[in-house]
């Protein structure tokens, strides 16, 4: 079964319409929302089909699509129920939900190999360093970085046209912090969207375009793009986005863990709990069809263990962290 079927067609509506929701065949009263970020749409959205048809049509689960930002917003609101997250929770948002009264539980789901890709003819950049990534991507090259040889001599006298997520995305904020080094910190000339099929779009028709997002949306349209190998030092070699370097630890630095958020009054309705423990049974194998990396089985234990003890808070207290072990991040004392 093809689980992100829907995403070509739908997704540049979902930007417009600010959310869709996962088919269904019934009436049901009982909804279970969810909003949030587009990396983790497609396990999601794997997931309550599934649920679905196992509840027989007596829960509906939709589905959002409004960046890992914009769901923060509508959770610390009260509007979802549950929020998909490419990142963790900032201290912004901690604060929001914290003022609000909003509780939560943070559950990682998966890893992403956060993916740089170039046209399907680019025959010059199959690996790329670190460095040079950040030659394109940071602030001072607004205006002044416009070609493929300014960022290596050796590439071709090419325009650049790139390609990346809005300041709502977790992605955003994860790749700017792990190549610029600053989060948030990058260019602005540059074609952006929460949606991720706009810029696979944008990529494959611009011959020196290169964008980047979640490895899910890569392997779904390897077709039409081709995936780009990471240099992450001088010296190291070069590393392509898979389940099995994610799982090694090799590549570095754009592999993450990718999470929900469960509102804590939320997660006493019988139907969420269901819903979460369905989540962590399934979540590995659905995880692994849509193009992820499942996390190690004892992560998804202890996940579900911190669920049923209602441990509130977030284990990264308001920022990124690369290169974490997410087992110890479950371990960890929870801070709201």
């Amino acid at each position: 079964m093809n689980f992100k079927r829907t995403l070509l067609a739908a997704g540049a509506a979902a930007v417009v319409a600010g959310g869709f929701g996962v088919a269904t065949t019934t009436t049901a009263n009982t909804i279970i929302q969810i909003d949030g970020s587009s990396t983790v749409y497609p396990i999601s959205e794997a997931v309550a089909e599934e649920f679905q048809k196992a509840k027989k049509g007596a829960v509906k689960v939709t589905v959002g699509l409004s960046g890992t930002g914009g769901g923060f917003k509508k959770f610390c609101r009260g509007e979802t129920d549950i929020s998909d997250a490419s990142r963790p929770i900032t201290k912004k948002e901690m604060d929001a939900c914290k003022a609000a009264g909003i509780k939560y539980i943070e559950i990682p789901v998966a890893f992403d190999a956060l993916t740089v890709v170039v046209h399907k003819d680019n025959t010059w950049a199959s690996q790329m360093t670190v460095a040079e990534l950040k030659t394109m991507w940071e602030p001072a090259a607004q205006g002044k970085i416009t070609n493929w040889k300014q960022v290596n001599p050796k590439f071709p006298d090419m325009p650049l046209a790139l390609f990346g997520p809005g300041a709502d995305s977790g992605t955003f904020e994860y790749f700017t912090e792990a190549v610029n080094g600053k989060s948030k910190a990058q260019r602005g000339d540059f074609t952006a969207s929460e949606d991720d099929n706009v810029l696979v779009q944008g990529v494959s028709r611009s011959k020196g375009g290169l964008g980047y997002f979640g490895m899910a949306y890569y392997f779904e349209n390897k077709d039409k793009l081709k995936a780009v190998s990471i240099i992450e030092k001088a010296g190291a070699p070069a590393v392509a986005p898979s389940l099995e370097t994610v799982l090694k630890g090799t590549y570095q630095p754009l592999a993450r863990p990718i999470f929900i958020y469960v509102n804590e009054k939320s997660a006493k309705k019988p139907e969420i709990k269901e819903f979460i423990e369905y989540y962590m049974t399934k979540g590995a194998a659905l995880s692994q069809e849509v193009g992820y990396v499942p996390l190690p089985g004892e992560a998804y234990k202890l996940a579900l263990a911190n669920f049923k003890k209602n441990k509130v808070g977030t284990g990264f207290g308001g920022h990124n962290e690369v290169g974490v072990r997410i087992e110890d991040v479950l371990k960890r004392e929870a801070k709201l």
